[in-house]
């Protein structure tokens, strides 16, 4: 566990920030997005460095800050795949091409927790599945992101397209778009973890844990301390739900199973024993 120390504080770093988020507005908001979204990211490349080595993490990030900053330099920029929107100047850091450079780093900080519980639930004999699970569970990450973001104006809409019911004004163009991406993200994932044993869940418990916190936490926040969310916190709820549920069952029957197992015992031979002749 102590290589893993630094996605450990990273960890606890994002979720105070998190809790902090909702009692704070203006610049103090802004700073604590910042900080939300380098503390998951740095969770992420740390723990995944510690338990799947250099190269695997090099090139998961190259995939999902990669592929997130491409799609979001021509988003902004064509309106393909998202919808028209833009993001606010100046208010996340650094830009290229008028796309902030936190941006990126939020689809690793997303993707990641999200393969890895759905390594929990589906194992690598079934990679469809997996790429189905992977691209619905970033696309219900993002069912909460995006109306948060919007709601605090960190980007707005300029889309001609009908929103769903109770996102608005976020058209549905803007999750075909997530299902874009998150699913070449996911099949990118799917070919890279082809041939590595899955973690156990100790050592995955921090990916893990940030997964359930994002998943629940996310409803709670929006549900109760942003209530102008409340919308976002039931789309949330189901779509990171459909890994979510079905990660919290294994957990649960796995526990039990384990709990149930007798412990073995010695088992004694009571026959005299033949002396030799």
């Amino acid at each position: 566990m102590s290589r893993q120390a630094p996605a450990v504080v990273a960890a606890v770093v994002a979720v105070a920030a998190q809790i902090v988020y909702p009692l704070v507005d203006g610049d103090a908001r802004d700073t604590v997005t910042v900080v939300v979204v380098l503390a998951l990211t740095v969770a992420a490349v740390a723990h995944a460095w510690a338990t799947r080595g250099g190269r695997w993490t090099a090139i998961m990030l190259a995939v999902t800050a990669g592929l997130g900053l491409f799609s979001e330099i021509v988003g902004t920029a064509t309106g393909f795949p998202f919808g028209c929107y833009a993001y606010a100047d100046g208010r996340l850091g650094p830009e290229l091409a008028g796309v902030p450079l936190l941006v990126p780093l939020a689809w690793t900080a997303g993707s990641y927790p999200v393969w890895i519980a759905v390594t929990h639930v589906a194992d690598r004999t079934r990679p469809v599945v997996r790429v189905a699970l992977v691209t619905v569970g970033i696309v219900g990450w993002d069912l909460y992101l995006d109306p948060q973001m919007v709601a605090d104006g960190q980007w707005v809409w300029c889309s001609p397209h009908p929103a769903p019911p109770g996102l608005e004004p976020i058209p549905w163009t803007n999750y075909l778009g997530w299902l874009l991406i998150a699913g070449a993200i996911a099949v990118t994932l799917a070919w890279l973890d082809r041939s590595r044993p899955t973690s156990t869940r100790r050592e995955d418990v921090v990916p893990l844990s940030l997964f359930l916190w994002t998943w629940l936490g996310s409803a709670l926040a929006h549900a109760v301390f942003l209530p102008e969310l409340g919308w976002s916190a039931l789309y949330g709820l189901v779509g990171m739900g459909i890994v979510g549920v079905p990660l919290v069952t294994r957990s649960r029957r796995a526990g039990t199973i384990s709990e149930c197992s007798p412990t073995p015992r010695p088992v004694f031979d009571d026959r005299a024993p033949e002396w030799p002749r």
